[in-house]
């Protein structure tokens, strides 16, 4: 697929992705401290210098960035924003704690609110997903090297196709949390003479899974941040993927004054 135009600032994602998880694999392979946030959750070594990287390449382009392990900017000046970045430089740091594989580096492009380009990483597998929504165009690329150069990234690249609907309707759940909204939400499909299975996969992973024609829907009744959502959105969007706030009933929106998000349904359908 190497015909690919890539819009540069997604090219500069990719390229910061590729160096992150090269980072974190580093760590991944010692024996790592792990801290406890104020929030209560947990922060690595990986996440930090994962960070540290990032920001070089995104720094440069002068968009704004809000990252999970950035300090956040208050709303008065963020809401002047037209365009900015979305970081997390380790998604999953749960699944990185118990050595899984399943964590993400996810790096997204905002425009009024809406994500325009996005990249999810898996420095595990070297698997790279990435996406120009405007362009509708989605791909995924196994890489046998994080020192890979964009040229070969777009030689392997293959276009995402999203399943097609059928009777059995595969529903991602997560590993570490499934909510009674959740668990309730799937009996409702059930009831509705659905065939039900389910599909488990840590981090960002659960969006790529239905962009990719892995999983049909993926309902997300937990919390999640703005980090936590925006590249996946921006991937399953290029791949026509809905990202649908329960609240609003209107697509998720970023850069918001609170970047949490409310409960939100991935789906093909």
């Amino acid at each position: 697929m190497s015909g690919i135009q890539l819009n540069k600032n997604l090219k500069i994602a990719i390229e910061a992705s590729l160096k992150a998880g090269e980072v974190i694999m580093q760590v991944y392979d010692t024996a790592f401290d792990v801290e406890i946030k104020d929030d209560k959750s947990p922060l690595t070594e990986a996440d930090k210098k994962a960070n540290d990287i990032i920001n070089t390449f995104l720094k440069p382009t002068p968009i704004p960035i809000i990252s999970e392990e950035n300090r956040q900017i208050d709303y008065a000046v963020r809401r002047h924003w037209e365009t900015c970045w979305i970081v997390d430089p380790v998604d999953g740091t749960k699944e990185f704690i118990k050595r899984n594989g399943e964590f993400t580096v996810n790096i997204a492009l905002i425009r009024n609110g809406k994500p325009e380009l996005g990249v999810i990483y898996v420095p595990a597998s070297k698997t790279l997903y990435f996406a120009d929504v405007l362009e509708r165009q989605a791909f995924k690329t196994k890489l046998n090297s994080h020192n890979t150069s964009i040229d070969e990234v777009l030689q392997h690249a293959i276009k995402l196709q999203t399943k097609k609907g059928t009777n059995q309707v595969e529903v991602v759940g997560s590993r570490s949390h499934m909510s009674q909204e959740t668990l309730d939400f799937i009996e409702s499909l059930k009831a509705s003479g659905k065939e039900v299975s389910i599909v488990s996969k840590g981090s960002s992973l659960k969006f790529c899974l239905v962009a990719e024609g892995n999983a049909d829907i993926y309902p997300r009744f937990a919390p999640t941040m703005e980090w936590d959502t925006a590249a996946g959105q921006a991937i399953c969007n290029a791949a026509g993927v809905d990202v649908i706030s329960e609240e609003t009933k209107q697509p998720l929106l970023y850069n918001k004054e609170n970047l949490l998000n409310p409960w939100f349904v991935v789906s093909n359908r």
